[in-house]
């Protein structure tokens, strides 16, 4: 697009990392350049920037106010979490279309770098909801006499991480319900649902193990299910708009009366979703894992497992300590093929600490002597005396062997 010799106007962020993506955090310094392209030599009275963050909410309801009236009734809430504005070239006064004070830019490119400091707030994550949007953008304004501005905008992502390796998060999720079946005056037996989790935080892309027990005594054909659901909710004017959505399923096999079905760590996987939200006084967004039975001709039954979707994965202790264990088990082995028939005995004192360390440790220590007289204390006297003093002598023949005697009992046999 050419507007008089403004040839283009571009915005690029300096991504943090190895990322290519800009994404930021609550404290993070966003930074980049405004590239300017301009086929012959303009006049400019101010190259702007113009940065923000917020979160916005806005619906309608129609209303009814009689029979033949009606109205709409509007609902908008806004956050703001900044509002930056910086000039790059020229002055900030745009009120007039003067001469003076106009900057020269020649024909040719030309880059201006910006950056700005996200406040050291909770921020919400950048979100676009059915009812309301969470958003953080820079935008350009390039400002001459006698034409209209120039303005281009660029939206950046920001996270406000969630670590899931929080205690609270880590903990396990679990529920049992219970339903019996009535129609008319027959009652049948009932139908049993236990559902088990192994924490409440986990990130996109990791699977829920999810572990069960499903019994049905009832007459009927049932189904188990398990489901992921985001949950958004809107608030604006002490009113709030909520919308559901369907994020993952599962289903199981159907059973018939008298049948049991035992789910042993059934994985059901998180698809990318936006973390959530839990920090916005407008906008929260919710997870949930429900695990359910599902009843021809009657109400389901069913659990609700909160979910919380963060940013920062498990740290990997489990893979790690298997990890371990499987590398000791090599060693072991390694070793027992290594090891000689007869084990030599380790190094004497002598060979590890020389007479001259043995005699310097017993030598009192000037700060050590001070710090023990300003306590007045023993043990400190007891520590010094055998510091470096010699081990046991090591003999490969036990000079007490156990000698058997009746005053010790036996163990008794296992």
């Amino acid at each position: 697009m050419v507007l008089g010799k403004v040839k283009s106007l571009t915005i690029s962020f300096d991504c943090l990392g190895n990322s290519n993506i800009p994404v930021y955090s609550s404290g993070d310094t966003v930074s980049g350049r405004i590239s300017l392209e301009v086929t012959g030599e303009i006049r400019v009275k101010a190259l702007k920037i113009h940065a923000r963050g917020h979160a916005k909410v806005r619906w309608s309801e129609s209303r009814n106010a009689g029979s033949n009236t009606a109205y709409t009734q509007h609902y908008t809430e806004e956050v703001e979490y900044f509002n930056h504005k910086d000039v790059l070239v020229g002055h900030a006064r745009d009120d007039d279309n003067s001469e003076e004070g106009l900057h020269t830019i020649h024909s040719g490119r030309h880059e201006y770098a910006f950056s700005f400091e996200l406040p050291q707030i909770p921020l919400a994550t950048s979100f676009e909801g059915r009812h309301g949007s969470v958003r953080y953008w820079v935008k350009a304004e390039l400002h001459r006499p006698w034409f209209l501005p120039v303005k281009l905008k660029k939206e950046f992502t920001v996270f406000e991480h969630i670590d899931i390796n929080t205690p609270s998060l880590l903990s396990p999720q679990a529920g049992t319900k219970e339903k019996t079946l009535c129609c008319w005056l027959c009652t049948s037996g009932p139908i049993s649902l236990s559902a088990k989790i192994e924490r409440k935080g986990y990130t996109p892309g990791e699977s829920i193990q999810i572990f069960a027990e499903i019994e049905n005594c009832s007459s009927r054909m049932v189904v188990p299910k398990a489901t992921i659901y985001q949950t958004q909710a809107f608030y604006a004017k002490g009113k709030m708009k909520e919308v559901r959505q369907l994020v993952a399923n599962l289903r199981g096999e159907s059973l018939s009366s008298g049948k049991t079905e035992t789910w042993n760590g059934k994985q059901l996987k998180i698809p990318p979703v936006s973390p959530s939200i839990l920090d916005c006084s407008i906008i929260r967004v919710e997870y949930s894992l429900m695990v359910y039975v599902d009843i021809p001709g009657a109400v389901d039954l069913f659990l609700n497992l909160p979910l919380v979707i963060g940013t920062i994965p498990l740290h990997p202790f489990g893979s790690r300590t298997s990890s371990v264990s499987s590398q000791g088990s090599m060693n072991m082995n390694w070793l027992g093929l290594t090891l000689p028939e007869r084990l030599e005995a380790p190094p004497s004192y002598a060979e590890v600490v020389t007479e001259e360390n043995r005699q310097s440790g017993l030598a009192p220590v000037a700060a050590f002597d001070d710090f023990q007289r300003a306590l007045q204390g023993p043990l400190f006297a007891y520590i010094q005396e055998f510091r470096f003093l010699p081990p046991p002598l090591y003999s490969e023949i036990d000079p007490n062997p156990d000698q058997p005697t009746d005053e010790i009992p036996s163990c008794p046999s296992r």
